[in-house]
Formats: C-alpha cells, sequence, structure tokens
C-alpha cells in the first residue's frame, strides 16, 4: 500500500513537473502542495527496500602521503634533476557509492599526468598505482595494484592518464571508519 503511495506521489510530481515545463501555466494550489511533498526516509525504505540508496557517507579517498608524485631515473643518480627521466603525479581522486544489503559498492577513480624529464624520451610508460581501503585501525578491506599504460606521443613531453576502478564491494557496519587511499606504489614501477 506504502509502495503504490509513494509510486503514485512520484507520478504525479513528474506530470506537474512536466506540465510547466511544456507551458501549463500556474501550478494549482493542491498541486504545488504536491510539488513540495518529501517522503521520509524511513517511508522511501520501506516503499522499496530492494532498491540501493545513496550512501549518506561515502568513505573519503585521500592519497597515500608519500605516494602522490613517482620520480624516474633509469640508472642515473637519483635526486639529480639531469638524470630525471620522468615524474608523475595524482592531480585529482573523486569516488562515489552506493550502500544495499549491508555492502557499500564504491567507484573511485584518478587523474593524474606523466611528465618527461631531461633524460627522458619514452613514449610509453606503465604506472603503478594502487588503490587500497581500510577500516579505522588500518585494517585491510581492499588492496589492488594497477600499470596504468601512459603514452607520450612526441614532440609532446607530456601524457595524463585516468583510472577508475569500480564495483568494489565493502562490508559496513554504521559507525565505521573507513578510508580509501590512492597513490603510486614506488616498490612495484614498471620502466
Amino acid at each position: 500500500m506504502r509502495l503504490a503511495a509513494v509510486a503514485g506521489v512520484g507520478l504525479l510530481l513528474s506530470a506537474c513537473s512536466m506540465g510547466g515545463m511544456f507551458g501549463g501555466g500556474a501550478p494549482a494550489a493542491d498541486t504545488q502542495a504536491l510539488q513540495n511533498a518529501t517522503a521520509s526516509p524511513a517511508e522511501m525504505a520501506a516503499a522499496s527496500p530492494a532498491l540501493p540508496a545513496i550512501a549518506t557517507e561515502c568513505p573519503p579517498i585521500k592519497v597515500r602521503p608519500g605516494a602522490e608524485a613517482l620520480y624516474f631515473y633509469g640508472k642515473g643518480q637519483v635526486g639529480n634533476p639531469h638524470d630525471l627521466q620522468y615524474q608523475a603525479v595524482i592531480d585529482k581522486q573523486s569516488r562515489n557509492c552506493v550502500v544495499s544489503n549491508g555492502l557499500i559498492t564504491v567507484k573511485m577513480g584518478v587523474v593524474g599526468r606523466l611528465m618527461l624529464g631531461p633524460s627522458g624520451n619514452q613514449q610509453s610508460v606503465d604506472l603503478p598505482l594502487r588503490f587500497a581501503v581500510t577500516r579505522g585501525d588500518n585494517s585491510p578491506l581492499y588492496s589492488e595494484l594497477y600499470q596504468i599504460p601512459v603514452a607520450v606521443t612526441p614532440p609532446a613531453q607530456a601524457g595524463d592518464f585516468v583510472k577508475v576502478v569500480e564495483g568494489v564491494q565493502i562490508p559496513y557496519v554504521q559507525g565505521d571508519e573507513i578510508t580509501i587511499w590512492v597513490g603510486f606504489d614506488s616498490g612495484s614501477k614498471k620502466s
């Protein structure tokens, strides 16, 4: 019965909105009341328990300290700017979540850039990028290393990369402090 009521209100709201879009004039007083009606979270959950709800608190995504950039010197002297072949940086990170049946399903991603250094002439580089999810006490819930191919087409001296990981499911207990981490895994670097 509640499902029918919520579905009816949704249908009325969509019809009212479409009417205004097609020049229906000013809404009647009872139509205005329906346009401003809202269902409580409990009513929404009861009406559609099988439908996922957007997580109210999606875990934050952070770049692991010290893993925001990767420098490759090849056989040159590490730290000498003249021997730098390339460096890569993470520019932005983002995530979104859906909660359903006690799981948070996360979609996470990063955008970054690879830049050739004074000794660099690579046209293709595989960057080691790790996504991890931890619980408050740093208990690992997920960890995966990805090799991200980045092309540098001459005469360009840089190339952008994007990596999106979807469908990562994390058991959710309300009150958990969960953090999503991303960063370069320099111990696994491939040139």
